[in-house]
């Protein structure tokens, strides 16, 4: 079977998408209990994608020290997109988890040592079966500290990749634009459907990328 290449959308072309989210607030998360959208007084956000957020959210809630996660869209150019927008690769979205944690039991460089450990940020635009450019793997930062301890955290990363015999690294680090929250059924999918799809494609290359 022939699969035709991905490739990002031209900007231009991009689906004009809505002035209305497609999750309704407030929406409670089905692990912790509480809105998905809370951010406790000291706590901190992280939005990474590294292909299907069904898995990728599960991965996160069950972290020490994450205190609250949520599935949704980032890095593209529609606003409010829907899940099929997204899918049909003609919004520019990436699907992502937004991390939100505890900095005092979970640094940003955890966080980012769980990511690259627990996808191949390798493959472009798909992660195992999964095509397209919404699996690509991408670390959207929110300040300029996200943003050089990711850079640091991918030089790392490269190298122990490197040295286990994988590709150049193809993680996008960029500036975080806006997250748009995804549909109800998607939040907290694997905690909804227990025996669904759960998507998560470590490689066994590990490193600290603070060493």
């Amino acid at each position: 079977m022939l699969f035709t290449k991905p490739t990002m959308v031209d900007p231009r072309i991009a689906l004009p998408g809505r002035e209305t989210p497609v999750l309704r607030h407030p929406f409670f998360h089905r692990v912790f209990g509480h809105p998905v959208d809370r951010v406790p007084e000291g706590a901190e956000v992280a939005i990474l994608g590294l292909g299907c957020f069904w898995g990728v959210e599960k991965l996160f809630w069950n972290t020490r020290g994450v205190v609250n996660t949520a599935a949704g869209y980032a890095g593209g150019f529609t606003p409010n997109p829907t899940y099929e927008e997204v899918c049909s690769g003609r919004t520019g979205h990436a699907e992502v988890v937004r991390v939100v944690y505890n900095p005092a039991k979970l640094s940003y460089s955890d966080l980012l040592r769980i990511f690259f450990e627990n996808h191949d940020p390798t493959q472009g635009f798909r992660q195992g079966n999964d095509r397209g450019t919404q699996y690509r793997s991408v670390i959207l930062t929110l300040d300029d500290d996200q943003q050089q301890r990711a850079l640091t955290a991918r030089d790392a990363f490269t190298r122990a990749f490197a040295d286990a015999g994988y590709g150049p690294l193809t993680t996008e680090i960029e500036p975080a634009d806006a997250f748009y929250y995804a549909e109800d059924y998607h939040q907290q999918y694997l905690e909804a459907n227990p025996r669904g799809y759960c998507p998560i494609h470590a490689t066994g290359v590990t490193c600290n990328p603070d060493a």
